[in-house]
């Protein structure tokens, strides 16, 4: 894991939920930023997600969700992460998550939530100050 290069990340969308509309354009103002994205397309299984991110030696991972299972893709996500000994690869998310939901998602280790509406500079800033951060 070196810092050479443009910081690489992978987003994904996991479980069954269609829209790709607000990942494309995540994953469009990390690249204008110069980062190196992989789009793993819809309908991905955590196991393909955290395949993907150790095969591209990928510095995070964002996950889209929608479809409400969010506490168990992103718990399911973090704990492969770990077997795989990539706990270092920082996982982040949006989507329509609710606020109640998001401290707990923040312990299991979740980096940061975005919720919709949250504009892609926003995103683009975080991840610029905190993949590679540590």
């Amino acid at each position: 894991m070196g810092d050479a290069g443009p910081i690489r990340v992978v987003v994904a969308k996991p479980g069954l939920d269609g829209h790709d509309r607000g990942i494309k354009l995540i994953a469009r103002a990390l690249r204008d930023a110069g980062m190196e994205v992989i789009y793993t397309g819809l309908h991905q299984t955590p196991e393909q997600i955290v395949a993907t991110a150790i095969q591209e030696d990928a510095d995070a991972i964002g996950l889209s969700i929608l479809s409400g299972a969010h506490n168990t893709l992103f718990a399911r996500v973090l704990e492969l992460l770990r077997e795989q000994d990539a706990a270092d690869i920082t996982v982040f998310g949006g989507g329509i998550i609710p606020e109640d939901d998001i401290p707990p998602l923040k312990e299991q280790g979740v980096a940061e939530i975005f919720t919709p509406g949250a504009p892609t500079g926003e995103v683009v800033e975080w991840v610029r100050g905190h993949v590679r951060a540590g």
